[in-house]
C-alpha cells in the first residue's frame, strides 16, 4: 500500500490504536478507558482536528473490514493489536468511534493534565524521549565520561531547532505538579535507564539539563 493511500485509510486509526499498547482496551458506551483519555487530552489541545478523522477511519473500518481479496492486493495495513478476541474488535472500534464523535460535537475532552500512559508522556515530549533513550541508556558509562558528556554529544550532533524543541520540552515537564517519585517515573517512561549524577533529584538534574540547553540555544 502507497503511504498516502495508507494515511487516508489508517493514519489516525493507527495512532489511536497505538494509545493502547499496554492498556486495556476496555472501553465501553458510558466510559472511556485511560488509553482513550490519553489520546483525547493530548490530541484536543494539540491536534484537535484529527480526533474527527480518527472516528471516520475507525468507523469505516468497523463498519467495512478489508476482507481476503484486499488483503491479498495488498490494500491492506495490519492495524496495531490491542489484545481483543477477533469476533469483539468492530464492535468495540464502534464504541471508540462513538466516543470520539461526542467528544467533538460536545466538547466533551479531558483537561490538560500529567500524563497517564506510556504513549501519552512520549507523544507529548517526543525529543526529551528521543534525549533520554538515546543518551541515558544502561550503556551510558560504556559510551561516555559522565552525563555531562552525553548531553554534550546531543548538543553537538542534534540540529538546533530540536534542541530548541527540548528546552520547551523541559520548560513543560517541570512545570507540571509532581513530586520527586513522579519526576522519577515520568523520566523512566521517557526511556531513561540510569540514576540521575549525585547529588541531584530527578527534578534537579532535569533543571540542570533545561539550563544547559537553553544556554546552548540561546
Amino acid at each position: 500500500m502507497r503511504p498516502l493511500d495508507h494515511d487516508r485509510r489508517y493514519g489516525e486509526l493507527e495512532q489511536v490504536l497505538r494509545a493502547y499498547l499496554g492498556q486495556s482496551a476496555d472501553d465501553t458506551p458510558g466510559r472511556r478507558s485511560a488509553a482513550l483519555e490519553s489520546y483525547l487530552r493530548h490530541t484536543w489541545h494539540t491536534r484537535p482536528w484529527a480526533i474527527a478523522i480518527a472516528e471516520g477511519q475507525l468507523r469505516e473500518y468497523a463498519t467495512d473490514p478489508p476482507g481476503r481479496l484486499r488483503r491479498e492486493l495488498g490494500e491492506f495495513h495490519p492495524v496495531p493489536d490491542v489484545g481483543l478476541p477477533a469476533d469483539s474488535v468492530r464492535e468495540w472500534l464502534t464504541v471508540v468511534a462513538d466516543h470520539l464523535r461526542a467528544c467533538v460535537d460536545d466538547g466533551d475532552a479531558p483537561p490538560p493534565g500529567v500524563p497517564r500512559t506510556h504513549w501519552e508522556w512520549h507523544a507529548r515530549f517526543p525529543e526529551l524521549g528521543q534525549l533520554l533513550g538515546g543518551w541515558f541508556s544502561q550503556d551510558i558509562d560504556d559510551e561516555f565520561d559522565d552525563h555531562d558528556a552525553a548531553l554534550d554529544d546531543y548538543l553537538r550532533s542534534t540540529d538546533p531547532a530540536l534542541a530548541a524543541r527540548l528546552a520547551g520540552e523541559l520548560g513543560e515537564l517541570l512545570a507540571l505538579p509532581l513530586d520527586e517519585p513522579e519526576y522519577a517515573a515520568a523520566l523512566a517512561e521517557l526511556g531513561l535507564e540510569t540514576d540521575p549524577p549525585a547529588p541531584f533529584s530527578p527534578s534537579g538534574w532535569l533543571a540542570r539539563v533545561a539550563e544547559r540547553v537553553a544556554q546552548n540555544t540561546t
